[in-house]
């Protein structure tokens, strides 16, 4: 990603960090995640918006619970991570990506045959999702720039620039891929609820 680009998720030495966004825009803070409790409250929390960043959390969530769990067997292991991975799913309830993220974690889990091997999949998966993300958004950008028009207006609603994603944003990705093409549009961002996003 280039220098410029706000990455609100990383991945480093088995930690998670989040770019805590109930503190912007006076602070910019990092939280620090290495529980599982710690995942399931930045995203209760709201700490990780927008469901396509929320969904790339849980994938490292998931990794996180791999982690944490001691089993003699694999058949154990798997026993003691659904109802953590239920907790996880459950965290927000409105974040579609949540549950599918959690869900597509637990089949790459189910197909290992050991904790080790599972944490490892896990792993590659949420690096996959995390990369993936961002290559969407950069998609929908492309696709939907040729839609906006040049000094025209645009009416954004939500939280949907990079700090929703893994990166470069959905529908303010439309709008910026629409200005690195060289348009100029006039964009209304509108107050979101709980957070005011529009207004901030």
């Amino acid at each position: 990603m280039p220098e410029e680009e706000i990455e609100p998720i990383r991945w480093e030495d088995d930690h998670l960090l989040l770019l805590d966004q109930t503190k912007l825009p006076e602070r910019q803070e990092w939280v620090t995640v290495d529980t599982v409790e710690g995942a399931i409250e930045a995203i209760r929390e709201m700490r990780v918006r927008g469901a396509p960043a929320i969904g790339v959390a849980a994938v490292y969530a998931m990794v996180i619970a791999a982690g944490s769990i001691d089993a003699p067997t694999m058949s154990t292991w798997l026993n003691l991570l659904d109802p953590i991975s239920g907790r996880i799913a459950a965290a927000r309830p409105t974040a579609v990506n949540l549950g599918w993220a959690v869900q597509r974690s637990v089949d790459i889990a189910r197909s290992a045959n050991s904790p080790s091997e599972a944490r490892r999949r896990l792993l590659a998966l949420a690096l996959k999702t995390q990369v993936d993300d961002v290559k969407a958004n950069r998609k929908i950008g492309r696709n939907g720039a040729s839609l906006i028009p040049n000094k025209g207006g645009v009416l954004t609603h939500c939280n949907t620039g990079a700090l929703a994603t893994a990166g470069y944003g959905t529908a303010l990705g439309v709008i910026r891929a629409a200005w690195e093409g060289g348009k100029r549009p006039h964009v209304f961002c509108t107050e979101t609820r709980p957070w005011l996003q529009g207004a901030r």
